[in-house]
């Protein structure tokens, strides 16, 4: 092992770039000092003994100045042209070839007019809760330039640093670091376990980038299957679910992909999302709705995974997930309250009557009233269970709206002696319709009650 030195003038380049060029190019092993930042010195490892170690050193450190200067042309060479200036020549890349944006080819910069308007469209559901007036704004700004540094020399040369060399170029032409981290946050959460977009910009742009991406392969039908997933349609939306939950976000997923949709189907969208019309799109194309449905059931198949990875249980994750909860940022809680339900000595009595109910509701005829008559309440003990059920209901609620959902699934053990009576002494399906339909009615608001949060007849064995 032998180290070798560089001309510190280099350093001025970004060391992503010297390090990705030393390692690819050369094998070398870059140098960092104790801050992370890159020392002009490197590693060789020389599979001979030589007699004289200071000639087989120069000989790479030639070798490595040669590729430095590169790096360093590549640089400066693109510093000459702004990232604004660049924006014209995204019409000129061909994103894909089956994409149709306005029943023309897609090109990069017409994909980015798109992505453009649900960043933006994002920024105002959010804007008020990251606080910040201008998020808008920004947004507009940074994904107008967030691909741009895919036309420079530098990220040409090594495609990994997309991003990376976007927000280096914006800093240097003094953009703020709002927009120049969005730029290169954009492409992030990259892999299993890396960090999120620094801000609310590169929050709003990465959804924006990933939903986009994820509709418009559904749209073409190039859906993951087996081990094939050329566009990384997985990672999009495993994205997709740690924003939307780390980040907190009071975005419903339904409604989301509802609106990206509707925004990618416009023909001639507007910069405001608002003049958009996807709910009235979505209504009267069936192969949307149907686009819709399966997108947010692979999402919702992705969002299974990661959580039974995380240690739920397979009962406990399909509680939760059968209700399709549109606020992903609710889920861990709703999780812990039925993690916490089911140590309860009456969890299981609940979740076999729970299930009972649910397969009575099946099989009945005709549609349920949504309210229940007291006066058509007949046995003492289905009295005992209306009771019950009016005394809880509001406590529940309150604890539900709160985000309580431990304590509103735990008032629910108070249940168990009326509901186990109900069913030994009440006789649901009699001759009387009105008798049937009021019972009914008692069993579909238990049904309500019980299923605020999760299917707790998901963990009946």
């Amino acid at each position: 092992m032998l180290v070798g030195q560089f001309d510190a003038e280099f350093l001025q380049v970004p060391q992503e770039c010297l390090i990705l060029t030393m390692k690819a190019n050369q094998k070398y092993f870059p140098l960092l000092d104790a801050h992370g930042k890159l020392a002009n010195k490197f590693l060789l490892v020389s599979n001979i003994c030589p007699a004289d170690p200071a000639q087989v050193i120069a000989g790479n450190e030639r070798v490595v100045r040669s590729r430095l200067a590169d790096a360093k042309f590549f640089f400066d060479q693109d510093r000459k042209k702004t990232l604004a200036s660049r924006v014209p020549e995204l019409d000129k890349v061909v994103y894909h070839n089956k994409v149709m944006y306005q029943k023309r080819g897609a090109s990069l910069g017409l994909r980015m007019h798109y992505v453009r308007a649900i960043a933006t469209m994002i920024a105002s559901m959010i804007g008020e809760q990251w606080g910040s007036k201008d998020l808008e704004n920004k947004v507009h700004k940074a994904t107008t330039l967030a691909k741009t540094d895919l036309l420079t020399d530098m990220v040409g040369e090594f495609p990994e640093l997309q991003g990376i060399m976007g927000r280096y170029y914006a800093q240097y032409e003094g953009l703020s670091d709002d927009i120049a981290f969005a730029i290169e946050d954009h492409y992030k959460p990259r892999f299993a376990g890396d960090k999120l977009p620094r801000n609310p910009v590169g929050v709003c742009l990465a959804l924006a980038d990933k939903l986009e991406t994820l509709v418009n392969m559904f749209k073409i039908g190039e859906i993951p299957t087996g081990d094939k997933d050329p566009f990384a349609l997985r990672r999009h939306a495993l994205g997709v679910i740690r924003i939307l939950i780390e980040e907190d976000l009071s975005l419903e997923l339904d409604k989301l992909v509802q609106r990206v949709i509707g925004i990618t189907e416009d023909a001639d969208i507007p910069e405001k999302w608002e003049s958009c019309s996807p709910d009235f799109m979505l209504e009267h194309n069936h192969i949307l709705y149907q686009i819709r449905q399966e997108l947010l059931i692979f999402i919702y198949e992705r969002l299974a995974g990661t959580l039974r990875e995380q240690g739920y249980t397979a009962q406990e994750v399909d509680a939760v997930l059968s209700l399709n909860p549109q606020q992903l940022s609710d889920i861990s809680k709703r999780l812990a309250a039925v993690r916490a339900f089911a140590a309860l000595p009456e969890a299981t009595s609940l979740a076999a009557a729970n299930k009972r109910v649910g397969n009575i509701l099946k099989k009945s005829e005709g549609a349920i009233g949504d309210t229940v008559d007291p006066g058509l309440l007949q046995e003492t003990d289905e009295q005992a269970l209306y009771q019950v059920l009016q005394a809880i209901q509001p406590k529940t609620e309150k604890a539900f709206a709160t985000g309580d959902y431990t304590a509103s699934l735990q008032l629910l053990a108070t249940l168990k002696t009326p509901v186990d009576t109900f069913f030994d002494h009440v006789m649901v399906n009699v001759d009387d319709a009105k008798l049937r339909n009021n019972r009914l009615a008692l069993l579909a608001q238990l049904h309500r009650i019980m299923n605020r949060i999760a299917d707790l007849s998901k963990l009946a064995t």
